[in-house]
């Protein structure tokens, strides 16, 4: 007769955490070792370091070597253009490889020498060749990272592992801005280049402390062992024609859309009010966030399995919806920095969530890494086009007008996940059946 109850909500949730422990793991998947999970941290706080040096320092750079800003333009919208292309084959890349390990040192390598390439030939050919091969392979160490993560611990505990990767990235960011920064300060804008380098050899030691053996390729893929010969649903269009993937891919499309332009709009507000003080205030907006997601990504990769999926997305629309208005009606560009808490609440809810629910979807399918590129193309196209609209409307409207219209393109993401999203989480038992067969 027990069996005949039925659990209401408050059962099940309580049961969630307890499930995702105590499902046993598959059989001849050991649990990785503290080296392999130590050397996946350092990886990631190294590539960050690495990634770091391709940020705004190319703009700097280049100018204290006498290009035009049409020139420079041209080089960020050729790298842009790349890696916005490049995403869906980047994850086929990795979906195809048999060992991503040797793939991201490949790309980490070539980004290396790409960074080399800045500092020791200035040059046009030189400059925009280093660029398109920066952003591919940028679009295939994404997707690696999040295979090693996935074929190291599995479905079950990828949410506190994703967590874990959004922390060490958002500290190695913060320390290589800070690094680079100081590099530039004392020695030259070329110096940030060569430290970009030198940083790859540490990134490429952290990856080798991950052991080969323990990246279960299958897991890495998105694969489950079945003993059915029938597998349509790992074919791609199988993959592509979900719904939850079309709406999350939507939903991340207006997020960036509402959240990419909000940073420069808000710069060139600060720099009006306060000049002085605008190179400060702005390195303050940037470094808020990133200590709010080293704080809180281990905590929302957790809450993910035990709350679900959609009360975590909708915080983070919700955060960048109030965010929005903030910025249109505060005017004390130092409180401006407060506001930024908000960006670190979006910015952790999402640095978590966009692979682990395509980890969700894609769990079977053996393209794991192909959805990922999928969403990486909606976040760039989203990216791309907030810029040029933020700007507009700004120009012809105001600061404040811009803003209200991102948030209101931010609180359409909100109810969209509120309305059309379906809540995509596993609990332990129900993958532990599936990935038995």
């Amino acid at each position: 007769m027990l069996l005949s109850r039925k659990p209401n909500h408050a059962d099940r949730d309580r049961r969630v955490e307890q499930d995702n422990v105590t499902a046993p793991p598959p059989a001849g998947l050991p649990a990785p070792s503290r080296q392999s999970l130590r050397g996946l941290d350092w990886f990631i706080f190294f590539l960050a370091d690495v990634q770091t040096g391709f940020g705004p320092f190319i703009a700097v750079y280049l100018t204290t070597q006498k290009w035009t800003q049409v020139e420079i333009g041209l080089v960020l919208s050729i790298g842009g253009i790349v890696a916005l292309i490049g995403q869906m084959p980047g994850g086929a890349i990795i979906d195809a490889a048999k060992s991503e390990r040797l793939v991201a040192a490949l790309a980490i390598a070539t980004i290396g020498c790409c960074a080399l390439a800045y500092a020791a030939m200035p040059i046009f050919p030189v400059v925009v060749a280093a660029a398109t091969l920066h952003a591919a392979a940028s679009c295939v160490l994404g997707p690696a990272i999040a295979a090693i993560s996935l074929g190291l611990v599995g479905p079950l505990a990828i949410g506190e592992r994703l967590g874990r990767n959004a922390r060490f990235a958002s500290l190695g960011n913060g320390v290589a801005a800070a690094v680079m920064g100081t590099a530039g300060y004392l020695l030259s804008s070329r110096s940030v280049f060569l430290v970009t380098f030198l940083l790859a050899i540490p990134t490429l030691i952290a990856l080798s402390r991950i052991r080969e053996e323990e990246v279960d390729i299958a897991r890495c893929h998105g694969e489950m062992p079945r003993e059915a010969k029938d597998r349509g649903d790992t074919n791609i269009w199988h993959l592509i024609r979900q719904k939850p993937l079309i709406v999350f891919a939507l939903s991340v499309l207006l997020l960036q859309l509402a959240n990419a332009a909000m940073m420069p709009l808000m710069a060139s507000a600060v720099t009006a009010r306060s000049s002085q003080w605008a190179t400060v205030l702005v390195a303050f907006c940037i470094v808020v966030p990133q200590a709010i997601v080293a704080l809180l990504s281990p905590t929302v990769g957790r809450k993910a399995q035990a709350w679900g999926r959609r009360p975590l997305l909708l915080i983070g629309f919700a955060a960048l919806t109030i965010r929005g208005l903030l910025f249109a009606t505060v005017r004390d560009p130092y409180l401006l920095v407060a506001v930024q808490v908000f960006d670190g609440i979006t910015a952790a809810v999402f640095a978590v969530m966009i692979p682990l629910i395509v980890a969700d979807v894609a769990f079977g399918s053996g393209h794991f890494n192909l959805a990922q590129g999928i969403v990486g193309t909606a976040i760039g196209i989203g990216a791309s086009l907030s810029t040029a609209l933020g700007g507009y409307v700004s120009d012809k409207f105001g600061n404040a007008t811009a803003f209200i219209g991102l948030s209101g393109v931010a609180a359409t993401g909100l109810l969209l996940i509120l309305f059309v999203m379906p809540e995509t989480r596993r609990t332990g038992m129900i993958a532990a059946k599936e990935m038995a067969g």
